[in-house]
């Protein structure tokens, strides 16, 4: 869920929005509209930081992480893989590792 953030502090009557799929770019209602503009404004960011960084840096493999990630990777051109988990994934290999030794 998307709760806003500052936006629904400076407008009290903006609804909170689960991160599904829109149904169409242009919504046709206040959620919507919301939906489409927090998953495909965020996608496109990420789409225009990634190209740029290809740009720069040439060829390479992109990640995204983090619990909001699979929401958004669908909508996005540039990003290869997403792993929801890898930072607890991690964790939880280190501490395996230290548990062995």
């Amino acid at each position: 869920r998307w709760s806003g953030g500052p936006f629904q502090t400076l407008a009290a009557a903006l609804p909170s929005i689960a991160l599904t799929p829109p149904r169409a770019l242009v919504g046709k209602s206040t959620v919507d509209a919301i939906r489409a503009g927090v998953l495909y404004g965020y996608a496109g960011m990420c789409d225009g930081i990634i190209d740029r960084l290809h740009d720069e840096l040439g060829d390479f493999k992109t990640l995204a992480t983090g619990g909001l990630a699979s929401a958004v990777v669908p909508h996005c051109r540039t990003i290869d893989i997403a792993d929801d988990l890898l930072t607890l994934t991690g964790l939880r290999l280190i501490w395996e590792r230290n548990q062995a030794a």
